[in-house]
C-alpha cells in the first residue's frame, strides 16, 4: 500500500472517530453514528465526503446535523469535507446500533425493538408489527406501559406511560 494510501485510511478513521463524537441535536445522549445517520465516509482527492442517511426525509434536524458533522470534521483538521445525502436505502431504527439503544434507554427513551429481517420492507406508509407490542419502561423496566399520544417531543417518538412507577416516557418510532 502507497504512503497517500495510508494516510487517507488514517484520515477515514479519524473521521469516524470524530463522528462518534457528533451528537444528535434532538436527542443528545446519542451520536449520528450510533443512530446509524451516518452511512459511509470517502476519502478523495478533493477531501473527505461524508455520506449521511436522514432518519426521515422531511427531518428538520438534518441541515443541523450536516452543518455539525462538518464543524467537526474541520475542528479536528481533517481538511475539506462535505456531506453527501442518501436517501435510499431508507433510514431504518435497525441501523440504531446497541450501544445507541442503550444510550436511548439511559436517557429515558425506550428504544425500537429489532424486526426480524425476514418480516422486513422496504418501505412502509404505516406503523409495522414490533417485536414487543409496547415498550418497556427505561426507568423501571416493567412492560406494564401505555401509549398516551402517537407523538412526543419530535414527530419520530411518541409519548408513553408506565403503570407500575408511573412515569412518562418517550419511545422511538420503528421505521
Amino acid at each position: 500500500m502507497h504512503a497517500a494510501d495510508l494516510a487517507q485510511e488514517a484520515r477515514v478513521s479519524a473521521a469516524w472517530k470524530v463522528l462518534h463524537t457528533v451528537l444528535d441535536p434532538e436527542v443528545p445522549a446519542v451520536s449520528v453514528c450510533d443512530l446509524g445517520i451516518v452511512r459511509d465516509v470517502v476519502a478523495g482527492e478533493a477531501g473527505l465526503e461524508i455520506v449521511l442517511t436522514p432518519t426521515y426525509s422531511g427531518c428538520p434536524a438534518t441541515e443541523v446535523i450536516e452543518s455539525d458533522v462538518l464543524a467537526a470534521i474541520d475542528a479536528a483538521g481533517l481538511g475539506p469535507a462535505r456531506v453527501t445525502l442518501r436517501r435510499a436505502p431508507a433510514w431504518t431504527t435497525d441501523w440504531i446500533s446497541a450501544e445507541g439503544r442503550r444510550k436511548l434507554a439511559e436517557y429515558g427513551i425506550a428504544p425500537p425493538g429489532m424486526v426480524d429481517k425476514d418480516a422486513a420492507v422496504p418501505i412502509r406508509f404505516f406503523g409495522r408489527s414490533m417485536s414487543t407490542a409496547t415498550p418497556a419502561c427505561p426507568r423501571c423496566g416493567s412492560a406494564q406501559t401505555e401509549r398516551l399520544s402517537a407523538f412526543g417531543a419530535t414527530a419520530c417518538k411518541a409519548l408513553y406511560r408506565c403503570l407500575a412507577c408511573r412515569e412518562p416516557f418517550e419511545h422511538f418510532k420503528p421505521i
